[in-house]
């Protein structure tokens, strides 16, 4: 099928920031990693552009379902992987020449109220990318005030985290909070009336509760890593992140492996010197223009870096120089 026939059934959302990481990364060929699948719309878009072949890798099961209707024109050049972008080169026998990684949570989950990831419409809280651990609302009714404060302030950079953790427990005593919408007006009954243009003022709690039930930051780290053992010299990297903490942790990785990053603490040992792994290729950040902006709003904090890999042998980064957010321990504060 042409690709001009696949246009017309367009993937139920659209792909952020696709058309300059097209350009960031061209001429696209050879073997790459989708490691984030979703709706599909990056790894057709790879296939269209020359990949000869695309291994998409998606934690969440559902999303392969929903892709049988077209995953199939591309015959032997697609290969679908149920597993977590953190283990990324152990579903390739051979260096690829490229990764692509959207950190986003895609429209067909924050759409379908079963998965509990929205505030805008009700559901289970449930907030699992798979099938395996905790949901958020056995976080939500087994953590302490305290527990729950501090992830709501250190994954969400929630400020009023104390505020909607004493109030989250307080509704919990008179009934267990299971579903999207009590948990929204939990929070909305306890901060500002949002004003036009502004977030919904559940939008920080949702995004720190669903960083905590899929440890979203642990499994970034573990896919940037996993990304740079997998990519062949000159392989391309390209990471799509959605809120300032995700950024700030791929800026740091990619600048600590190029040789760039300088010493983060002056309290800390000096780096040892190692060959660069990665030359940066976007300088800064590449956000949306104004042209996505208009069509699809819901790309308004995505961020993309590009770097190109070198020859120099992997290793673990030092992941103290990340910024990794860490919730404290019992009896210290934020």
């Amino acid at each position: 099928m042409s690709a001009t026939a696949r246009a017309s059934s367009p993937p139920p959302h659209i792909p952020v920031l696709l058309r300059p990481l097209l350009e960031a990364v061209a001429p696209v060929s050879g073997h790459w990693l989708d490691g984030t699948f979703g709706a599909g719309g990056y790894t057709r878009a790879l296939l269209d552009a020359g990949a000869a072949h695309v291994t998409a890798v998606d934690r969440d099961p559902a999303v392969f379902e929903m892709a049988q209707d077209w995953t199939g024109e591309f015959g032997g050049r697609l290969t679908l992987v149920e597993g977590v972008f953190g283990n990324l080169d152990a579903y390739v026998d051979a260096p690829v020449d490229g990764v692509v990684l959207d950190l986003g949570v895609s429209s067909m989950q924050l759409d379908r109220p079963e998965r509990g990831f929205s505030f805008r419409s009700d559901g289970p809280l449930d907030m699992r990318m798979g099938a395996d651990g905790p949901t958020a609302a056995e976080i939500v009714n087994s953590a302490s005030e305290t527990e729950l404060a501090d992830i709501l302030f250190h994954y969400g950079e929630e400020r009023a985290s104390r505020r909607i953790a004493r109030a989250i427990v307080r509704a919990r005593g008179e009934a267990p909070v299971e579903t999207t919408l009590r948990l929204a007006q939990i929070i909305e009954g306890v901060l500002p009336r949002a004003k036009p243009g502004q977030a919904h003022p559940a939008t920080r709690s949702f995004q720190a509760l669903r960083i905590a039930v899929n440890d979203e930051y642990g499994q970034l780290a573990d896919g940037l890593e996993a990304a740079e053992r997998a990519l062949k010299p000159g392989g391309k990297l390209a990471v799509v992140t959605f809120h300032s903490i995700e950024d700030r942790m791929v800026k740091r990785f990619l600048q600590q492996r190029s040789g760039s990053g300088g010493q983060v603490s002056r309290h800390a040992p000096a780096a040892e010197i190692q060959r660069p792994r990665f030359e940066i290729v976007t300088r800064r950040a590449i956000a949306p223009d104004a042209t996505e902006l208009a069509e699809n709003p819901r790309a308004r904090s995505a961020k993309l870096r590009v770097a190109k890999r070198t020859a120099a042998p992997a290793g673990p980064c030092d992941r103290t120089g990340l910024g990794i957010p860490t919730l404290p321990t019992k009896g210290s504060k934020h």
